[in-house]
């Protein structure tokens, strides 16, 4: 029997604390971390927790969903009434290209950026911030970000729902390089940014 890699022992815990009796909570917690200031994206502890209990799809995505969403809301906070105190601290973090490209595209498209970032695997803080920063207009942004975030978690939960214990396998057996493709990306990102 082959060893299991770096990334399949991951997989394999995330899947094993995927079935633990608060791993709900862990999963709205995380969700909501990430709309405003968390890292780790919450699609990596929903898909796990689908393939565990494929009756809580769609509970587990609306979970991830409005957790996102009330995240978004404390990020559209932290740019509406701090900017003025964070604004320094985030023009000289990597955030600083996103968070001007953000704001240049609210002044252009308005409630759409928040419908795409809230979709796209797009830092979805800097977007949550940078609403708050330019004032868009609240109950817009808060329906833009039901929607895009809404898609983007349904779609996860009903991908593995319909891929089911078939996906699970095909999952672990690929997890290894799609971890190192994930870091790759990462890293020629980290790359660009310090180059540019």
């Amino acid at each position: 029997m082959q060893k299991a890699s770096l990334f399949q022992k991951l997989y394999d815990w995330v899947l094993e604390k995927a079935q633990h009796r608060l791993a709900a909570w862990w999963l709205a917690l995380l969700s909501f971390a990430e709309s405003s200031f968390f890292p780790i994206p919450p699609d990596v502890m929903l898909a796990p927790m689908v393939l565990a209990d494929r009756a809580k799809a769609w509970w587990l995505a609306t979970l991830t969903t409005l957790s996102s969403v009330a995240g978004g809301i404390v990020g559209y906070l932290i740019g509406w009434l701090l900017i003025g105190q964070i604004e320094p601290w985030l023009l000289d973090s990597h955030y600083a290209a996103g968070y001007l490209r953000a704001l240049e595209w609210f002044t252009e498209y308005g409630v759409w950026v928040v419908f795409v970032a809230g979709f796209s695997p797009i830092p979805y803080k800097v977007f949550t911030i940078g609403a708050g920063a330019a004032a868009m207009n609240f109950p817009l942004f808060v329906i833009a970000s039901l929607i895009g975030r809404g898609a983007r978690y349904f779609l996860v939960a009903g991908l593995i729902y319909a891929g089911g214990p078939k996906a699970a396998s095909h999952i672990r057996r690929y997890v290894d390089g799609l971890g190192w493709l994930c870091i790759g990306i990462v890293a020629v990102a980290l790359l660009w940014l310090a180059i540019r």
